[in-house]
């Protein structure tokens, strides 16, 4: 890897030792993850209307939505390409967690490639059935619980932490396995659910990106752990890498998802990216921090979970549509000011989650 090269240089000119730290290499990892999508972008983005891979609009859908048809779609492949490339520049892949958090990007990515592959191409607006969809993703989910169970290098493998408490641990034991299933395969689809308008879901990830980065960094260095009192996690500071290359190419994706989108991520992206930051929680033991710093995906979950169960129970609906972005545009708010709104949130909600560092 170019850090690598880059930082045994160190010894000949004392200046390239700037690239063992940490924070540097973060930086490095976001621009360069940025300029990547820039670059690809234009070309994929064609690619993509040549091959007809554009998106199929519902017809219950909003009305404002049918003019998004033809849209491409599947555009996550850019931002998977360039967080890959960002971490073959930047990453230090002797870091096992590293390679586990590629693992789940790149796998939750395939999963959602396919699906985006038959709706697109095959023109089957089901796409991948879901017991194949949602079997592989629990069986993807499974062996990063078990790999990260069976870990010797983690005190901490089998603890569930409980924010604003320092002394609330709990050992869940093999139990710890389905938990971590359960928080993988529901920060995927949580994601995936919450990507219905456009910028929206991107958004919401580079801000709870960001938000974990921060605490990734504070739990990996001794110093900071021992004083904001939270759980040091030898090795995990590395994984503040992958958030910056994370960070950047959700900023550079969404200079194209903006509204008007000219190019949604699709399944590949959604799972992907949803999948990547349910693992950095299990990691990193922040899995109830993360339903703080993502609740606008949890409240988007919780809607559909609501209308399908109030559905099937008294055939009457609660929310004009779910998932609940959709019920405030039918309630007449334009597009942009849903995603807005949906942003603040967001952010609220991260820094609140950043307020429990304190609160303990």
């Amino acid at each position: 890897m170019l850090y690598e090269l880059l930082y045994s240089l160190s010894s000949y000119f004392s200046p390239f030792n700037v690239f063992r730290y940490i924070t540097f290499r973060t930086s490095l990892a976001a621009i360069t993850a940025l300029i990547a999508t820039f670059v690809i972008a234009p070309a994929i983005i064609k690619w993509l209307k040549n091959i007809s891979m554009t998106q199929q609009i519902r017809d219950d859908g909003p009305a404002a939505h049918h003019s998004k048809a033809g849209t491409p779609t599947m555009g996550g492949i850019i931002i998977l390409a360039s967080i890959t490339v960002s971490m073959l520049m930047w990453g230090n892949f002797k870091n096992i967690f590293i390679w586990v958090i590629m693992a789940s990007l790149l796998g939750f990515g395939a999963i959602g490639f396919m699906d985006d592959f038959l709706k697109s191409v095959k023109k089957n607006p089901k796409g991948l059935r879901a017991c194949y969809k949602f079997g592989s993703q629990l069986a993807l989910a499974f062996i990063i619980g078990i790999f990260l169970y069976a870990n010797p290098k983690d005190p901490y493998n089998t603890v569930l932490s409980i924010p604003f408490f320092k002394k609330w641990l709990f050992d869940l034991g093999m139990f710890y396995i389905p938990f971590s299933v359960f928080v993988i395969v529901g920060s995927s689809n949580a994601v995936n659910l919450t990507d219905g308008i456009d910028g929206l879901a991107i958004g919401l990830v580079a801000v709870a990106t960001l938000a974990n980065g921060a605490l990734v960094y504070l739990s990996g260095h001794a110093q900071l752990a021992k004083y904001l009192q939270v759980l040091y996690l030898p090795g995990i500071g590395e994984l503040t890498v992958f958030c910056g290359a994370m960070f950047g190419a959700a900023l550079g994706f969404l200079w194209y998802n903006a509204h008007p989108a000219e190019v949604f991520m699709g399944d590949v992206g959604s799972l992907g990216l949803g999948g990547a930051l349910g693992t950095l929680a299990v990691i990193t033991k922040h899995e109830i921090v993360l339903a703080v710093i993502g609740g606008i995906f949890v409240i988007e979950t919780i809607s559909v979970v609501m209308q399908v169960m109030s559905f099937k129970l008294t055939g009457r609906r609660i929310f004009k549509m779910a998932p609940i972005h959709h019920h405030f545009e039918l309630k007449g708010w334009p597009e942009p000011k849903v995603v807005v709104r949906f942003w603040i949130a967001g952010i609220i909600l991260a820094l609140f989650s950043l307020a429990t560092l304190k609160l303990r």
